[in-house]
């Protein structure tokens, strides 16, 4: 059974149709991408998981129980973490503060494991740690990027779903962030990416979809993706050895710079 299973999935903004019945499927352990051009129905994909916008048609099933009825705090209870586009810091808090409201959803938790779990944050993203006192609208875009990934951490989900997180970053930045999500997969977390930046994506993730303006177009392994020259034309860019030695170079720092 997989983790997560879209089956057919149609959503609507206002009149016009977002997603136009797709199906995929995410497995307990995997990172899975989503890919294609603005528009194309990536973010409202996951939108539609967290009951943001409600799929008008088909079915969305977490660990084998229909979840697309539900709205987005029952799904976050479910433990279905959502990172969306844009960090969406609380500027008037702490870092720590900002961390700390991603436990919201598990209810009444002790001091003492509040702070383990931050601990184990700040082991995770040791600028943070240095930061930790500091508000949130003073970081810089990196480093909201990945307080961002903490706060949904904290919620301690079987699915963590990241919606664009190297947008708007330098590319230094861009290695550091995906050799964190790495950093994360290796213990075990299950992941759902949505992101504009081909060559990352697919250097972290075990599958990939790629949608064309609310269509599943095609699937496959990252080296499957790399050999269709249809996808790597409109999505990759370059010839194919250039295309695969940017998706094996991921650079390895865990830290950001001020």
């Amino acid at each position: 059974m997989p983790l997560l299973e879209l089956r057919n999935v149609t959503t609507f903004y206002g009149n016009v149709q977002a997603l136009k019945g797709i199906s995929l499927h995410v497995e307990q352990g995997e990172v899975v991408t989503l890919l294609g051009a603005n528009g194309a129905g990536k973010s409202t994909t996951l939108r539609s998981i967290s009951g943001l916008v409600p799929a008008a048609s088909g079915e969305i099933l977490f660990m084998g129980r229909p979840i697309h009825r539900l709205g987005p705090e029952a799904i976050v209870r479910m433990g279905i973490a959502h990172v969306p586009e844009g960090r969406r810091i609380f500027p008037g808090l702490t870092v720590t503060e900002n961390i700390m409201l991603g436990a919201s959803n598990r209810g009444r938790i002790s001091k003492a494991e509040m702070r383990a779990d931050v601990d184990e944050m700040f082991a995770i993203f040791p600028d943070l740690e240095r930061l930790s006192k500091a508000l949130g609208w003073s970081l810089s875009g990196g480093q909201q990027q990945m307080l961002a990934v903490a706060r949904g951490l904290m919620a301690r989900p079987k699915l963590l779903m990241l919606d664009e997180p190297s947008l708007g970053l330098a590319p230094i930045i861009v290695q550091q962030l995906f050799a964190v999500i790495r950093e994360i997969r290796t213990r075990g977390m299950t992941i759902l990416l949505v992101e504009q930046n081909a060559h990352m994506a697919l250097s972290v993730a075990d599958r990939g979809y790629v949608l064309e303006t609310g269509n599943l177009i095609v699937e496959g392994s990252p080296s499957e993706l790399l050999d269709n020259e249809e996808v790597r034309a409109a999505y990759l860019g370059g010839g194919k050895q250039l295309v695969a030695d940017k998706v094996a170079h991921v650079g390895s720092a865990s830290t950001l710079p001020n």
